[in-house]
């Protein structure tokens, strides 16, 4: 009799350790590793048909630069298209086609044979432009795009031209 309860207590024990094991062991819910992360410099939105990846302005040369982004077409059975990439000021003017994405696919302004989005205006490294990307079915995107240096992973992505220039720290060292 005495060897069967301390079965039945060994077993309810084990049961016990493992059904606490599970809440025990987690974080909970909507952490942070269960979000989508992209580590990147530039700017992500992920809330459309089209998503809009590690978007940035490179630019080399204050006054110009080059958009540089990364499209994403959600929908596996039509094309879409980004129609429009206009600032949501008046320091910034894109030069902007639009862009269509096959099904499932993506495009890279900045790859080879796809170059970036020329941009004029008010811009230097260290900026940030608020813009409105347009897509097809009216959907609008409002997002705020970093301006990075024509250095690093971003050198030779601005097509206006120009050197790697690295601006000297302010304040005293």
């Amino acid at each position: 009799m005495r060897a069967m309860q301390k079965t039945r207590r060994s077993w309810a024990l084990a049961v016990g350790a493992l059904l606490l094991a599970t809440p025990l062991s987690s974080c909970g819910f909507d952490n942070a590793t269960d979000r989508v992360y992209t580590p990147a410099a530039g700017a992500n939105d992920r809330d459309a048909s089209v998503d809009v990846l590690n978007a940035v302005i490179v630019s080399a040369d204050e006054g110009s630069g080059t958009f540089v982004a990364t499209f994403v077409n959600n929908d596996q059975a039509e094309d879409g298209v980004v129609e429009a990439l206009t600032p949501d000021d008046d320091t910034a003017q894109f030069d902007f086609s639009p862009i269509t994405i096959e099904p499932g696919g993506l495009v890279y302004l900045g790859a080879e044979g796809e170059e970036g989005v020329p941009v004029e205006g008010e811009i230097a490294a260290g900026g940030m432009v608020p813009l409105t990307v347009e897509l097809a079915g009216g959907q609008v995107l409002r997002m705020t795009v970093p301006i990075v240096s024509n250095c690093n992973e971003f050198e030779g992505l601005d097509g206006t031209g120009g050197e790697c220039e690295v601006a000297e720290p302010v304040g005293e060292h």
